[in-house]
């Protein structure tokens, strides 16, 4: 459910013109929002009190269209998100809130590994729930680029939370689009499917771990899970398979599957019966291939990415003891986990990069340092951080005498 660079030419615009025009643009806006406001249950007292003081963030228009679900190589958003650094965090969490998740699961029907899939992809356990004002980048999105009805609805949801939950609005951050909390609820969705989980009369989804995973799997519940399914499975194609009905979407009998010589990866017979599958080609034929159930499609209503829902959906399988993939992704230079990250800006940071501390967070200041550390040992300077860039730079630890300028993060 979370929204997460590159910059649109609408937001090229908005982001050159003059700040005071910009604040006049919003103040206009904001006023107009007024009635609209009060129509979807938010008061006047409420609009007033908690606009009065907001300002225009700017930057959130430039990552609307700069999802990473979107724009990331598979191979790469995978590495991260599933590595087993997120594994070991995740099956201790399990074991940490086991008779919370159990209730939950119990309650409704979706399995601990699954909600803490969720949990682990969604904030990395509680860590990171984003820290942007929910009021401030609603109401930018509200006012300016694309979405705009859409993103006002969000806005006057939040808004409502604030009024009607108990919710210190200044608890109310998160990502640049609105989603918040441990599993990152857009406003309009707390509103309708959060839960109170721990009995203390109120939705907490920033501070109460059990009022999240229980919503979440309330999430799950209204969009379809079943509790008889899996997910989905890694399958194995057999030569010269026809992938002409691939698709999530085409789900046919499994016995279709059977028929065309498909095999499970890990060496179990695919189910007896006729489950509407779909077969899943994130990277084409020559890479992993899964078979998909309308719980996978559970997963991707979360988020709408299809690369998001099969983070989860193999987080949950590791989770539950299973082993990494399969088959290897088509690539020559695959992507990197977070520990493998951070080990890449600490070679560059050996190298003389002013990075700062080592997260694993590979933004521009790191992709420029790379490029700079991929000219001066002779590599092609695409600052990808991948395996190849992470081997070279551990074949050549020695630091540069007088490196050249550096940039950071």
């Amino acid at each position: 459910m979370t929204f997460r660079h590159a910059v649109p030419l609408a937001a090229m615009l908005a982001l050159s013109a003059p700040a005071a025009h910009a604040a006049d643009a919003f103040a206009a806006c904001l006023a107009g929002l007024r009635a609209p406001a009060a129509k979807a249950g938010v008061s006047g007292a409420t609009f007033d009190r908690h606009t009065a003081s907001l300002s225009p963030d700017m930057a959130v228009i430039g990552l609307l269209d700069a999802q990473p679900e979107f724009k990331t190589p598979i191979w790469d958003y995978m590495a991260a998100l599933v590595d087993d650094e997120r594994v070991a965090d995740g099956k201790a969490g399990i074991e940490r809130w086991r008779a919370e998740l159990d209730r939950a699961a119990a309650r409704y029907g979706v399995d601990p590994a699954t909600i803490a899939a969720v949990w682990g992809v969604e904030s990395n356990y509680g860590r990171t729930l984003g820290g942007r004002p929910l009021l401030t980048s609603l109401s930018t999105l509200s006012c300016f680029g694309r979405r705009q009805a859409y993103f006002r609805g969000e806005f006057f949801a939040a808004l409502k939370i604030v009024q009607d939950e108990r919710i210190d609005p200044d608890k109310l951050k998160g990502s640049w689009a609105g989603a918040f909390g441990q599993t990152q609820f857009m406003p309009s969705t707390y509103l309708r499917l959060a839960v109170d989980f721990d009995g203390d009369g109120r939705r907490d989804l920033i501070d109460s771990v059990p009022d999240a995973l229980a919503s979440t799997a309330n999430f799950l519940k209204r969009a379809g899970w079943n509790s008889g399914l899996d997910w989905g499975y890694e399958v194995i194609l057999p030569a010269g398979a026809n992938t002409a009905g691939a698709g999530r979407k085409n789900k046919r009998p499994l016995s279709f599957w059977r028929g065309q010589g498909l095999t499970r990866a890990d060496g179990k017979p695919l189910p007896a019966g006729d489950t509407p599958v779909g077969l899943l080609l994130p990277a084409g034929p020559k890479g992993p291939a899964f078979l998909v159930t309308r719980n996978f499609d559970a997963l991707y209503s979360y988020n709408a990415a299809e690369s998001y829902a099969l983070a989860i959906a193999h987080l949950s399988d590791r989770l539950r003891g299973g082993g990494p993939l399969a088959q290897a992704w088509p690539t020559d230079d695959p992507g990197l986990s977070r520990a493998e990250r951070r080990e890449l800006q600490r070679l560059l940071i050996a190298r003389g990069y002013e990075l700062g501390e080592p997260d694993g967070m590979i933004g521009e200041r790191t992709r420029e340092a790379l490029r700079a550390a991929q000219r001066e040992l002779g590599l092609p300077a695409d600052g990808r951080a991948g395996q190849k860039a992470l081997k070279a730079l551990k074949a050549s630890q020695a630091p540069l005498a007088s490196p050249a300028p550096r940039g950071a993060g």
